[in-house]
């Protein structure tokens, strides 16, 4: 096969099929052909050759050559690539402005009376589910955060916490300056220190040491009304790995976690200045 499993396992990456990964490889390193050459080079199926060119063309990757047999030219490497991007950057444009013509339309209302009506059929406890990969985490941890009317509970390890720095300050700073209640229990070691200091002037942070409580993992309550709960050591997984378990449960939410989280912030230690140096 030409190209190596590294180079195959990239443009994969970038949205080629395996026919057009091997076509497009092939006709790197021929030059010129035609779709039999290619086809018997790649082992692709004669019959799908011609078409997966085409897409190929479509797509910037190959130009056709108005010759008898049709014959194929690959497009440089970086002008390809260039290409792609620029067509995912004009795709990824048109779909910002459906999207924000729809969110300013009248049809925003019939989806969120919809959405109210299907929301009375079921009960909060069912409004449950597990997040896998750190962006659905993000982008659950910023909806719940953009959401909280009174208040925000959070424990969490360093490397949540740098997290919660880097992704969500924006959002912690806004609920902050409209009165919202910010309390963030953490261990606090030297990985963290920039976080604790940003953070800090936006909401109350105790730290917990693994003496005095030896527990690490991460979780969030809003409101009292719903959490977030860790599945995974977020110093130990990579971020397909990243896992939460989230619920509206109000039961759990007030009943269970928020009481866990003022067991830990009781037994935590008030940020100090020392802590901040």
């Amino acid at each position: 096969m030409i190209g190596s499993p590294e180079l195959m396992d990239a443009l994969r990456g970038i949205g080629l099929n395996l026919y057009e990964r091997k076509l497009w490889v092939a006709l790197l390193a021929k030059g010129t052909a035609t779709a039999g050459e290619l086809s018997g080079m790649t082992n692709v199926p004669r019959s799908r050759t011609y078409d997966v060119l085409q897409t190929l063309a479509d797509k910037g990757f190959v130009i056709i050559q108005t010759s008898k047999p049709l014959r194929y030219v690959a497009t440089p490497p970086v002008e390809s690539l260039e290409r792609v991007k620029k067509r995912l950057q004009e795709k990824f444009s048109e779909m910002e402005k459906k999207i924000e013509r729809l969110k300013t339309s009248k049809l925003i209302d019939e989806l969120n009376n919809i959405h109210k009506q299907g929301l009375q059929l079921i009960l909060p406890e069912d409004i449950t589910g597990a997040l896998k990969g750190k962006y659905s985490v993000l982008q659950q941890i910023d909806s719940m955060l953009r959401n909280a009317s009174s208040s925000v509970e959070i424990v969490t390890t360093p490397a949540g916490l740098n997290e919660l720095f880097e992704n969500h300050i924006s959002t912690l700073k806004k609920l902050s300056e409209n009165g919202i209640k910010i309390k963030i229990a953490t261990r606090h070691e030297k990985q963290c220190a920039e976080a604790i200091k940003a953070l800090s002037g936006i909401a109350e942070i105790r730290c917990l040491t693994k003496e005095e409580v030896p527990f690490s993992g991460r979780f969030y309550v809003v409101d009292g009304q719903q959490f977030m709960l860790g599945l995974s050591d977020p110093e130990a997984v990579n971020s397909t790995q990243d896992m939460m378990f989230w619920t509206k449960s109000k039961h759990a939410a007030k009943n269970m976690f928020e009481p866990l989280f003022y067991l830990l912030w009781e037994k935590a230690k008030p940020i100090t200045q020392k802590n901040l140096s």
